[in-house]
């Protein structure tokens, strides 16, 4: 469907179509909700060993700026393939709470980050038991994975916090964009555009570092507790704020007035 004025569609138009699709996904069962998550929670580590693959082909000091580059290879897989991401979800399921605020739509929100959460972090642990326990990769590819993951557990709980607001607001941007166009070219290029500063930045993705920091531990050179308590749980927190309050709202906020 076309744009009602111009060759773009207005801000009203992309936030219909965000809020369509979220009541969609919020009214589907519990089941299809979570393998979907996890489907998505495992794509997304081709980010991963994708980057850590091509960061092996450059002298060490482009390494970063390879693995970045190549970085949204998951992220395009999972949302052109559909699969359901926690962090998408910080924009899609709150559109309809803020446009009719209510106990029933909340609760129908909060039952869909907590279904898709555990979906993705279950594949995010799958993913990374895979990788660091069997020899799927050589062993140049595996140092490049230990080396480009090993930093993600550095830095304090608010450090994490803060710099995942900013990957979950690159996040729930790319589903307000996403919801722009209908053209798959379009949609991988937007992906592409978003999601690669958060590893070129070195901000935190809570699915897609889930899976670094659940390979370095399943490796043995950190703890489950540091990989879940150290970073997880700051990333997710800060997703959802950087998400709700910087696209969300903001985004809601735009258009509030017309939708009366």
């Amino acid at each position: 469907m076309g744009p009602e004025v111009g060759t773009r569609l207005s801000a009203q138009e992309i936030h219909t179509n965000v809020l369509e699709q979220a009541k969609e996904e919020m009214g589907r069962p519990a089941w299809d909700l979570f393998w979907s998550a996890v489907t998505a929670g495992l794509t997304i580590g081709w980010s991963f060993v994708g980057g850590a693959y091509a960061a092996t082909l450059v002298a060490p000091e482009y390494r970063q700026a390879v693995f970045a580059a190549v970085y949204p290879l998951g992220f395009i897989l999972v949302i052109i393939g559909r699969s359901q991401l926690f962090t998408e979800n910080t924009l899609e399921p709150v559109i309809p709470v803020l446009a009719k605020p209510s106990a029933h739509t909340l609760g129908r929100m909060l039952r869909l980050w907590a279904i898709v959460l555990a979906g993705n972090l279950a594949g995010a642990a799958l993913f990374g038991l895979l990788f660091a326990k069997t020899p799927v990769v050589g062993s140049e590819v595996r140092e490049s994975m230990l080396s480009l993951s090993s930093g993600l557990l550095a830095g304090s709980f608010g450090a994490q916090f803060y710099h995942a607001i900013f990957a979950g607001w690159l996040i729930a941007l790319t589903a307000w964009l996403v919801s722009a166009t209908s053209q798959t070219g379009a949609q991988i290029f937007l992906i592409w555009l978003t999601t690669s500063p958060i590893a070129a930045l070195n901000f935190r993705h809570s699915i897609a570092g889930a899976v670094e920091v659940f390979f370095v531990a399943a490796g043995g050179t950190a703890t489950w507790a540091s990989a879940l308590g150290g970073f997880v749980a700051p990333a997710v927190l800060g997703n959802i704020v950087g998400g709700v309050i910087f696209v969300a709202m903001l985004n809601h906020g735009q258009v509030s007035a017309a939708r009366g």
